[in-house]
């Protein structure tokens, strides 16, 4: 009898779905190695009470003394407290409501971002929390690798980018808390008395997001003063500085995170 080789199209899509979900996979140590290795090659710097973004790993040329990404330098706001930094992210955010979230498929090495509506915050609301279908790719996406990441823009040009990590909950209080009966229409009644959509769907789950750091840009200034800086900019070569872009790191996340807990 000949032998039959197995593919993974071979495979039915649920049993990979099920044992990624059981046994996620493990990055070997010269992988972890190299991620650490990438994430401590962006390292800022301060002159003169600025921040200034040192040289990416990658080069393909010398700037000398100076900045090799002047919008950056021209546009990044640091002379603003954490708590207005927190509370004007999350009105852009409110403002926004929808976002975009990236998983890492494990299975193909791809990145997938899908639309997702904000269910909720917490953390002081700098930690996000959604509303999922369990049986649905992404989770498997997250159990595999729970880095993710959110981001919002709207038709100004502002925008925010959440670097954080995911967990999957299915605890039917997280549920209830967090539910929209909105979801009925994406889930549907299946007609079986237990997958209907409602609050006690055990499809319906809640992912929560943990907020390592934060990036976004936000603005003040009317879209013809923008585009006046952006035209002046390509005359002189002088770096538009349209954007109040600001940054909050890990450690201001933890610090804002245990601020809020102790008013709780």
């Amino acid at each position: 009898m000949l032998g039959r080789s197995i593919t993974l199209r071979t495979v039915p899509r649920v049993l990979i779905r099920r044992n990624l979900f059981r046994n996620p996979p493990t990055r070997s140590p010269t992988t972890t190695a190299a991620i650490t290795n990438l994430r401590y090659s962006f390292r800022d710097i301060k002159f003169n009470n600025k921040i200034l973004r040192t040289m990416a790993t990658f080069s393909n040329t010398d700037t000398g003394d100076k900045p090799s990404g002047p919008y950056y330098n021209k546009n990044i706001d640091n002379d603003v407290t954490l708590k207005e930094k927190v509370e004007t992210l999350t009105k852009f955010v409110s403002s926004c409501k929808f976002g975009m979230m990236t998983t890492h498929d494990v299975v193909s090495g791809k990145l997938v971002s899908r639309c997702m509506a904000v269910a909720g915050k917490e953390g002081g609301d700098i930690d996000l929390t959604f509303t999922t279908n369990t049986e649905s790719h992404k989770t498997d996406e997250l159990k595999a690798d729970k880095h993710t990441n959110i981001s919002f823009c709207d038709s100004s040009g502002q925008w925010a980018s959440f670097a954080g990590n995911a967990s999957i909950e299915t605890d039917r209080d997280a549920v209830k808390k967090f539910y929209s009966s909105a979801l009925k229409a994406w889930l549907g009644d299946l007609g079986d008395g237990v997958h209907d959509g409602s609050e006690n769907d055990p499809r319906i789950g809640v992912l929560r997001v943990k907020t390592s750091s934060v990036t976004y840009a936000i603005t003040d200034k009317t879209l013809p003063s923008r585009m006046a800086e952006v035209a002046k900019g390509t005359i002189t070569g002088e770096p538009a500085k349209v954007n109040k872009l600001r940054e909050i790191s890990e450690d201001e996340v933890r610090q804002w995170r245990a601020t809020a807990a102790k008013k709780t």
